[in-house]
């Protein structure tokens, strides 16, 4: 499979697409009943219908949703669990849990592009249990341990 297959799951739900030729997601737009709008309170979180569901290659890729950073910069809404993963096997719709940060209640509407979706390739070796891992520059320095610069 070399295409990102979408099933619309409900009447009205927009397919996802790329804002311009050059744009790394696909955009996700909330599908409410006709007309339907939600007011997110500050602080508060909804998760939202896409009415689409994905096929992506087995074990080849992985759908990360993102934040659009419009919706993030201007509004302060912005997905509940920072980047969500969609796994290739998952078939079912795409949901996308939004909370509001600003101080403002901000209102979603039918339609709206609301996230998006990235698909990315996957590595997933076979794990080896060690007694040492390798010797390296950093070595187990944390946070901060390579310098302010």
């Amino acid at each position: 499979m070399d295409k990102l297959q979408i099933k619309r799951l409900r009447e009205g739900a927009n397919l996802p697409r790329r804002a311009t030729e050059s744009s790394a997601g696909y955009d996700l737009c909330a599908c409410l009943p006709e007309e339907g709008e939600i007011t997110l309170a500050p602080g508060q979180a909804h998760i939202f219908p896409t009415g689409i569901a994905v096929g992506m290659p087995h074990g080849q890729m992985v759908g990360l949703i993102y934040a659009r950073s419009g919706l993030a910069v201007r509004h302060g809404v912005v997905p509940t669990n920072c980047v969500g993963v969609i796994d290739a096997d998952y078939t079912g719709e795409l949901l996308v849990s939004l909370q509001n940060t600003f101080d403002t209640p901000y209102i979603i509407r039918h339609g709206d592009r609301i996230a998006q979706l990235v698909l990315t390739p996957i590595f997933t070796p076979p794990i080896q249990e060690v007694e040492e891992l390798a010797a390296t520059g950093r070595g187990e320095g944390r946070f901060g341990s390579t310098g302010k610069r």
